[in-house]
């Protein structure tokens, strides 16, 4: 946990590139903050999910037990923490999201096999409210967020090139999540920062168009990227992961070149 929050979510050792949180929970009996790492997987908008596994131990882990005792609960990104709500899946929506979880990794299975139980799975939902940055300075928050988006689009190129003919259902959850948080994090700078750096530095005019030329230039990449995803077929996903790195790794030193001596005055 010293090494996450030292290195804004980034570890070494067996946990090296894994997506990884930190989730604060509080204690079933004790009603003391307790604090573990998990992996966990993207699902689309504000919510990610976690799996109970314990390492196959044929009991819950206590984090289980605790956040169903009190859903709300802390999760530390690497670059936000925030408050979210907890809540086990029951039934279809359950056994759809662990089937998921075990075409990417057939460990799952293997820990539930062990274990002798269901595995829990979990929904962390952000709660609406501002999140708190890892970060000390506007500029170090910036660049947090996007070496978040750096690792996690290799992540993705190393789940595509690893996947079989088929797409499946995990890897096009992981793109799209991708996807969603890349329009969102845009929308919020055209949106906010833009205008506020645009009214203080007015001599910065053609930089700030040009960076949202790159927005649009991405928006475009973005929806082809979507279309494929949308079409469920494995080809073609390659090449458009690797337009979409290409175009925002580009993009995002840019926009650090630019707006990080700004933003930290």
């Amino acid at each position: 946990m010293e090494e996450f929050r030292a290195n804004s979510g980034v570890v070494g050792g067996m946990f090296a590139g894994a997506r990884l949180l930190l989730l604060t929970t509080v204690g079933a009996r004790s009603g003391r903050p307790h604090t573990v790492p998990l992996g966990y997987l993207p699902d689309g908008g504000e919510r990610v999910l976690v799996i109970g596994s314990a390492g196959g131990s044929p009991r819950d882990p206590a984090w289980v037990r605790n956040l169903v005792a009190h859903p709300r609960v802390t999760v530390e990104d690497g670059v936000f923490t925030y408050e979210a709500s907890a809540a086990v899946l029951a039934g279809a929506e359950r056994d759809a999201v662990f089937a998921r979880a075990v075409e990417q990794d057939a460990g799952w299975a293997e820990y539930e096999r062990v274990s002798g139980r269901v595995l829990p799975v979990v929904a962390l939902t952000a709660i609406p409210g501002p999140p708190r940055f890892a970060a000390s300075t506007p500029g170090g928050m910036l660049r947090s967020v996007h070496d978040a988006f750096r690792r996690e689009l290799g992540l993705i190129r190393a789940e595509v090139a690893g996947s079989g003919p088929v797409l499946g259902a995990q890897l096009r959850v992981n793109c799209l999540s991708l996807c969603a948080g890349v329009h969102g994090h845009h929308v919020r700078e055209d949106e906010g920062m833009f205008p506020g750096v645009e009214a203080s530095r007015p001599d910065l005019a053609a930089a700030m168009a040009a960076l949202r030329v790159e927005h649009e230039r991405i928006a475009a990449v973005l929806e082809r990227l979507q279309a494929v995803l949308g079409s469920g077929e494995r080809a073609g996903l390659a090449a458009e992961v690797d337009r979409l790195i290409a175009e925002l790794e580009s993009h995002l030193e840019h926009e650090e070149r630019v707006l990080i001596p700004v933003l930290d005055g």
